[in-house]
């Protein structure tokens, strides 16, 4: 679960509209302001955090894809 703990260590800060974010890279919340905004502006904000930290994970998936792909003769 190495990976696990490396995705938990990672922060994705967003500030779009007025509203800030910070979340993890395994997509847990971890601080939202609001600054009074509408719900629109907070779900936009929400997303794009959500989508960063997606492109996070789907990178270190890949560099551990690769490491596997070495150990399993995959790169013959």
């Amino acid at each position: 679960m190495q990976i696990q703990r490396q995705l938990q260590a990672e922060k994705v800060e967003v500030e779009k509209n007025g509203v800030k974010i910070t979340i993890t890279g395994d997509q847990k919340l971890e601080s939202l302001e609001t600054n009074d905004k509408s719900d629109n502006d907070i779900k936009d904000a929400v997303n794009e955090a959500i989508k960063k930290s997606q492109e996070i994970a789907a990178k270190k998936l890949s560099q551990m894809q690769g490491g596997l792909s070495g150990l399993l003769g995959g790169n013959k």
